[in-house]
């Protein structure tokens, strides 16, 4: 459908043009009209119009100059002057104005039809190379969205030390290297509005700072914000200034029980993760009504930091003995933070408990193999002596634990129970079928309750978290394979309805199928 506007001073003129369009072009136009420049001016504010008949000599505003006016209102609509002056000083100005052709009267009535064929031409290209636009920028915007989340998760679980955080910067063009990290945690109540909330923040965020925004982790958002070089004298100032107004409008827009926990600054992007983990401490410390609170500000009680730093030691070793090494690298930043914290003016007591921590990890390798050995252990005390740094300790911390996990694996792998061997076999050959823990114990000729109690003693897991491991590693690997739609791949692994499987694929790597594959392949 094409909308035509004609304007001249002479109906007459108006009645011919429009004789000669219905009848040529009658099913695919509407037709205004207007007797003078303003009245076009009126009908081009109301109206979507596509191509205009203009003349140039009316009362009020002439032809030119409401051509100047109606192209700073829209630019492409397409302007055919109709004039009984054919001087050239009138064209040349039309010309420089943007119309499209300077026709004079009388005019051929074939010239007419073959201009609004020409016209009706460029009004598809341009309404094309719009609707390109809006599509690419779509597509652009969906895969940006893709790496925001992609790279605050690598931020918080940054388990993989070869992963470069600054190339993520890159591509975000940012250059500022100063900023800080918030949690954003939305009300449980409101998972029924949780797509609109995340749009509301996005909107707010994006409109006050300059920032990377994650996607819902559970009922939080992770957000990286940069600090501008002009504000690094007033940092902790530009922080409340951003942040303090963003949570009144998060507030009033989303609930008043929003909470956001806010860390300190940093300049080192490999800090990203404890800055993270910073935010968290501070939001799990802020009343459950909602509010906003900064790293600096927060007092922890001694018995709380206390029992964190035990609890945290404690899920250290469990996941030392259960060989997990992907989880060591945050619950070995979040202990540090803590025991620095606890014992802020005894290095002393920081170093006697890093000291504890990474003996009873060992103490767990020599329990399955006596014999083991590792220089690193040998020096293990002069070399706490000798670091003071948290950074120091933290990285002596992670790489003790990590060797002992690792040498608990290899353990573990070459003396495992030849029944676990036969059961991690069949699981692994039949993983896109329905496998339970009694068909494989009939398979194996063992009661469930003893395949189950080998499965938490060999594997660190219960049958069903390991075929769910296994599960969604296989198909990360099949996400690489963009041949392979999301539903075969969750059948491919064992899962009939590709919504459960989704599900479970981003509670255990915060990203979708189709937003993990997305960011990959990119």
């Amino acid at each position: 459908m094409y909308s035509f506007l004609l304007t001249d001073d002479e109906q007459i003129v108006i009645d011919s043009l429009t004789l000669i369009i219905k009848r040529n072009f009658g099913e695919d136009v509407r037709i205004f009209s207007a007797l003078s420049g303003p009245e076009a001016l009126n009908i081009v504010h109301k109206e979507k119009i596509d191509i205009i008949f203009m003349d140039i000599h009316m009362p009020g505003i002439n032809g030119l100059e409401a051509i100047n006016l109606i192209k700073q209102i829209n630019q492409n609509i397409i302007v055919i002057i109709l004039s009984a002056y054919d001087q050239f000083e009138y064209a040349q100005e039309a010309i420089n104005l943007g119309a499209f052709k300077y026709l004079t009267k009388p005019v051929n009535r074939n010239l007419i039809i073959q201009t609004i064929r020409n016209a009706m031409n460029l009004v598809d290209e341009q309404k094309g190379q719009l609707s390109t636009n809006i599509e690419m920028y779509e597509k652009l915007n969906f895969v940006s969205s893709i790496v925001e989340s992609d790279f605050i998760y690598s931020c918080i679980f940054n388990n993989n030390t070869t992963t470069d955080l600054s190339t993520y910067l890159k591509y975000f063009k940012i250059e500022d290297k100063d900023y800080f990290m918030c949690c954003i945690e939305i009300p449980e109540g409101m998972n029924k509005v949780r797509y609109k909330s995340y749009v509301k923040l996005r909107d707010i965020f994006t409109s006050k700072c300059s920032c990377i925004i994650g996607s819902f982790m559970n009922n939080r958002v992770g957000v990286y914000i940069t600090v501008p070089d002009a504000s690094k004298k007033n940092d902790d100032d530009y922080r409340k200034m951003i942040m303090n107004p963003i949570h009144l409008m998060l507030s009033m827009e989303i609930s008043s029980g929003i909470r956001i926990g806010i860390s300190e600054i940093e300049s080192e992007i490999a800090k990203a993760s404890q800055a993270y983990n910073n935010a968290m401490t501070v939001l799990s410390n802020l009343p459950t009504e909602g509010g906003i609170g900064f790293f600096e500000d927060i007092k922890i009680s001694d018995d709380k930091l206390s029992n964190s730093v035990k609890n945290l030691s404690q899920r250290i070793l469990a996941r030392v003995k259960a060989a997990d090494k992907l989880s060591l690298q945050r619950l070995v930043s979040e202990y540090s933070s803590h025991l620095f914290k606890l014992y802020e003016k005894e290095p002393d007591r920081i170093k006697n408990s890093v000291f504890e921590l990474v003996l009873n990890a060992r103490s767990f390798v020599l329990q399955l193999e006596p014999s083991y050995t590792n220089s690193a252990f040998d020096t293990v005390f002069s070399t706490l002596i000798s670091a003071n740094k948290q950074a120091d300790i933290e990285h002596f911390i992670l790489d003790r634990c990590m060797e002992c996990a690792g040498a608990i694996a290899a353990i573990q792998e070459d003396s495992m129970n030849p029944i676990i061997q036969k059961a991690c076999s069949y699981i692994e050959s039949h993983i896109s079928q329905d496998i339970n823990l009694e068909q494989l114990s009939s398979y194996l000729n063992v009661s469930p309750f003893y395949l189950s109690k080998l499965f938490k003693e060999k594997k660190g897991s219960n049958f069903i978290a390991y075929v769910t491991a296994l599960r969604m590693e296989k198909a990360k690997q099949l996400l690489l394979d963009d041949r392979l739609i999301i539903k075969e791949i969750a059948s491919d692994v064992g899962y009939n309805d590709q919504n459960y499987f989704s599900k479970l694929f981003k509670q255990e790597f915060g990203l979708t199928p189709t937003e993990y594959r997305e960011s990959k392949l990119k």
